[in-house]
């Protein structure tokens, strides 16, 4: 058996006993898989946790950067209470659709709101609404913009907020300083901004499973 085919079992076992997908669940995969999109979502478990880690929080507002299909989306929105709110942005319309559906199907439109185009476009526009904080921040959308992404989730939260970086291995690659790949670039800033930045005090933590060796980083709020 290869590595690969054993971090599919391993996750396989996890999702059967810990993460079952419901049926709102397997149609969101369904769906965005016959839409071809990217086969970059998180897998049930990860689903899972950030579920868990919304409902620890006991976030009533979540802001998710880069939507996909919503099946994300959908795990963190039924951690949030009946007059939750959370915000995912998108920058593609024809995922946004996707996802729109995929979150309608689940009952979860009245507190989910998906808004297309750039983040960082959205996020000064989201801003200027004067929002209440955010309790969670999952940031999951192009990895070279990982620290401006960062930033704004440090504007938009406050103390006590987490903050959620998907993604943050590279396969390994994201401990080669001299990586010239904009993903890798964008992941080694944010990683390092967290390391020093007064207001947060982090953590990284290394996965495998069914979407190979990755990753994802941790960050609390203190101020």
């Amino acid at each position: 058996m290869s590595e690969s085919q054993l971090w599919d079992d391993v996750d396989d076992y996890f999702t059967t006993h810990l993460a079952p997908e419901d049926e709102d669940l397997t149609a969101a995969v369904r769906d965005s898989e016959a839409a071809e999109l990217p086969h970059v979502a998180v897998t049930a478990p990860q689903g899972k946790l950030l579920h868990l880690l919304a409902q620890t929080q006991g976030a009533r507002t979540v802001l998710e950067i880069g939507t996909l299909g919503g099946y994300s989306t959908i795990w963190l929105a039924r951690a949030l209470p009946a007059d939750g709110r959370l915000v995912s942005l998108e920058y593609s319309p024809r995922h946004a659709e996707v996802a729109t559906r995929n979150i309608a199907r689940a009952g979860l439109d009245k507190i989910v709101e998906v808004r297309v185009g750039a983040a960082l476009d959205s996020l000064p526009q989201l801003a200027d609404e004067n929002p209440a904080p955010f309790d969670l921040v999952f940031i999951d959308a192009d990895k070279s913009n990982n620290p401006h992404y960062v930033e704004w989730a440090l504007k938009l939260s406050r103390a006590g907020s987490l903050i959620i970086v998907d993604n943050v291995v590279r396969g390994g690659r994201v401990a080669d300083a001299g990586s010239t790949a904009s993903d890798v670039q964008g992941t080694r800033t944010a990683i390092e901004l967290i390391g020093r930045h007064p207001r947060l005090s982090g953590t990284a933590i290394q996965t495998v499973g069914s979407k190979g060796y990755d990753g994802f980083a941790l960050a609390r709020v203190l101020a």
